[in-house]
């Protein structure tokens, strides 16, 4: 043999060499479609790029996967930048993945729409979990830039609005990779020592970029375990974030959350000035009925000549009593005569009265009324009542 022999390690090296050395190869934009996706538990990411004629072997590191925004999935389009190089062991060229972005939209755009999906189905965004606005806030806590124009804006309207309440100012980054974990931290601080009734969480405009913050899942799950109400004041009414469908209300902008967590002090005042009217005409109703009833019993008889009521109503005592005596009277007199009559009526038929008329009442020896001359027999004993006396008869004969 007249050629140099490698040895298989030796040629992976040379070709890993010669990949190495292409400036094209490493530094490389590849679009293709995802396939074969696989995060380890170490937090590399395996996956294969594919097209209608090939397919390219993928990793991308625990250090570039976690700066991902957006959660690949198969058959997402994407755009891998990275560099071509080979693998010693398995002789294998394969793309090193140092950034990965959607294809055909931003990355940030994907990762919107993938954490939405996922908390809505966990239901923070279920209108029963929404906490009223108190109507009077004593407290606003307002978790925003410190020297933003939209801190500003909310605490000149709250001022205008309702100087009522106190405003606190828990100044947060609100852009960057530091903002999340700073206003996740304020919104549990704000909650576990009560700062205040209501929050106003938010910051003004900008590109999707400069919201992100109020976009991260942290913050949002912040929002929804927070036993203060919250509302979301995200840059300007064209702008969405996640933390707008998690608060539980939503503000086109920062001006606008300030005009919704108070209400006017000139509709507070003319509510007032309504109530207080409307209090003072009942109160002067129930005067003019009580006045109406004093001066009633004021000219009432008894008030005005005690002895004369006392008068007065023994004389109506004594017409009664009058009343009554010539009811009873006539009532008496009445009953008399019914007693009379039928006295008069029991009398004419008292038996004594028949035997007056020459009658008599004949008796057998055990007192009973004879009516016939067979009820006895001869040499009966019988008694014969007259209407003075009775006589004792024997029986001789019948007819």
């Amino acid at each position: 043999m007249s050629g140099q022999v490698f040895t298989v390690s030796e040629l992976n090296g040379r070709v890993k060499t010669l990949l190495d050395s292409d400036v094209i190869l490493q530094d490389i934009f590849v679009a293709g479609e995802l396939s074969n996706y696989k995060l380890y538990p170490s937090g590399h990411h395996y996956f294969s790029l594919k097209d209608a004629e090939g397919t390219l072997r993928c990793v991308m590191f625990k250090g570039s996967g976690g700066k991902l925004v957006f959660r690949p999935e198969n058959g997402m389009k994407v755009v891998a930048n990275g560099r071509v190089s080979v693998f010693p062991r398995d002789g294998a060229y394969q793309l090193y993945v140092n950034q990965l972005i959607p294809h055909g939209t931003g990355d940030l755009h994907i990762a919107f729409e993938q954490l939405k999906e996922k908390l809505a189905k966990e239901g923070l965004f279920d209108p029963a979990h929404k906490k009223p606005i108190p109507r009077f806030p004593e407290r606003i806590a307002l978790i925003t830039s410190g020297a933003g124009a939209a801190v500003r804006d909310m605490i000149r309207v709250l001022g205008t609005r309702y100087p009522l309440a106190k405003v606190i100012v828990m100044p947060v980054r609100v852009q960057g990779v530091e903002a999340p974990p700073e206003i996740v931290g304020a919104l549990t601080y704000a909650n576990r020592h009560q700062v205040a009734d209501l929050i106003i969480a938010g910051r003004g405009g900008g590109s999707i970029e400069d919201l992100w913050a109020f976009n991260d899942e942290s913050v949002a799950r912040a929002i929804f375990a927070s036993k203060i109400p919250v509302i979301s004041a995200v840059g300007h009414e064209p702008d969405v974030t996640i933390a707008d469908f998690v608060a539980d209300v939503r503000a086109a902008t920062p001006s606008n959350a300030a005009e919704l967590a108070v209400p006017h002090i000139d509709e507070l005042r003319e509510i007032l000035d309504h109530s207080r009217a409307r209090m003072t005409m009942v109160v002067r109703r129930q005067l003019m009925q009580y006045r109406q009833r004093l001066t009633d019993f004021r000219e009432k008889p008894v008030l005005e000549s005690p002895l004369g009521y006392i008068q007065q109503r023994r004389l109506a005592f004594e017409h009664m009593r009058e009343r009554l005596s010539a009811v009873a009277w006539q009532q008496t007199a009445a009953r008399r005569e019914r007693f009379v009559t039928l006295a008069a009526k029991l009398d004419a038929l008292s038996p004594l009265k028949v035997l007056g008329r020459g009658f008599s009442v004949v008796k057998s020896g055990d007192g009973k009324v004879l009516n016939r001359a067979g009820d006895v027999k001869i040499g009966e004993k019988i008694s014969v009542t007259l209407s003075e006396g009775t006589l004792h008869c024997a029986v001789e004969g019948r007819d």
